[in-house]
């Protein structure tokens, strides 16, 4: 039986059995906040129960290290959804030990798609187009400082309000605990960034 297949076989027996019924909630987050966060497996179920979260308590954003590496990219445009839409009024960006982005290296990633399929030329073709894969497919040295790159980008984007509370935290991602690196309540002073800090556009 394929991954799908069991997929489907259960969820069939999850709606039928009414298991769905623990989980209903709205499309608003309870405890009106937005969280980015990596999408590590080892993060699924650790990063809720290690913050009292509960489904429907907050509105989870994810990608590769929580980072967010374009200011009008898709992450921020979750984001701002979040906000303006879904009445979240807090933001937490939380990275974790242990990281598969730090030290990604581009050009092994570049190598196992040719591995798996991908030609050269389209390689070629996409550098020759102006995308700098080296850039794009880049991850981070420190998760401290990716954390706080990431919180600085999203509290100084100019279609967000300056009073928005922005905080940078780092997990465990063995015990789940929380190293707060970054608190948002204080933080007023912004200023709007330009695409030129973003080396890949």
């Amino acid at each position: 039986m394929s991954l799908v297949s069991e997929i489907m076989t259960y969820n069939e027996s999850f709606v039928q059995e009414k298991q769905y019924e623990k989980f209903v909630t709205t499309k608003f987050p309870d405890k009106r906040m937005v969280i980015l966060t990596c999408m590590d497996t080892r993060l699924v179920e650790l990063l809720p129960k290690a913050m009292n979260l509960r489904n429907g308590d907050s509105k989870i954003i994810k990608n590769a290290g929580a980072l967010v590496s374009h200011p009008f990219g898709s992450i921020m445009r979750s984001i701002i959804v979040a906000v303006y839409e879904l009445d979240a009024d807090e933001i937490l960006v939380i990275g974790h030990r242990d990281c598969g982005m730090t030290g990604l290296n581009s050009s092994n990633v570049l190598r196992k798609a040719q591995e798996r399929g991908v030609k050269p030329e389209v390689l070629d073709t996409l550098k020759n187009s102006g995308i700098k894969l080296d850039n794009w497919l880049t991850g981070f040295d420190h998760v401290d400082e990716a954390v706080i790159g990431s919180v600085n980008i999203i509290r100084n984007h100019p279609l967000l309000p300056k009073n928005l509370p922005v905080h940078g935290l780092v997990m465990n991602p063995h015990t789940g605990k929380l190293d707060l690196l970054e608190e948002g309540y204080d933080v007023t002073n912004k200023s709007s960034i330009g695409i030129e800090e973003f080396p890949f556009i």
